[in-house]
């Protein structure tokens, strides 16, 4: 499984509508998991991010399939970083020239 950071921030729509963040959240879990993309962790943040989110998933194309679903809904923009874990850093090192 692959590793990824999901930097999201609040569109107008999705600060307007504050107050249902929490169950916003839930239903990313919930469509997260049906997609097959685990969510580790997913933190409100102060700065230039108001969520992120660690999570793992197949490959590239089911984290982008996620990433794309949540903001065509309109309440968060994301930049999705396809992030490695300290096995995956000793391959790439591994294979450096």
């Amino acid at each position: 499984m692959a590793h990824y950071v999901l930097l999201s921030n609040f569109t107008d729509q999705g600060v307007r509508t504050i107050k249902d963040t929490q169950k916003r959240a839930e239903a990313f879990k919930a469509m997260a998991s049906k997609s097959g993309v685990k969510v580790h962790t997913l933190l409100w943040t102060l700065g230039k991010h108001d969520v992120v989110v660690v999570a793992e998933a197949e490959d590239d194309i089911a984290a982008t399939a996620l990433s794309l679903s949540i903001a065509s809904m309109g309440n968060i923009r994301t930049e999705t970083l396809r992030a490695f874990d300290s096995a995956d850093m000793a391959k790439i090192l591994a294979k450096m020239a």
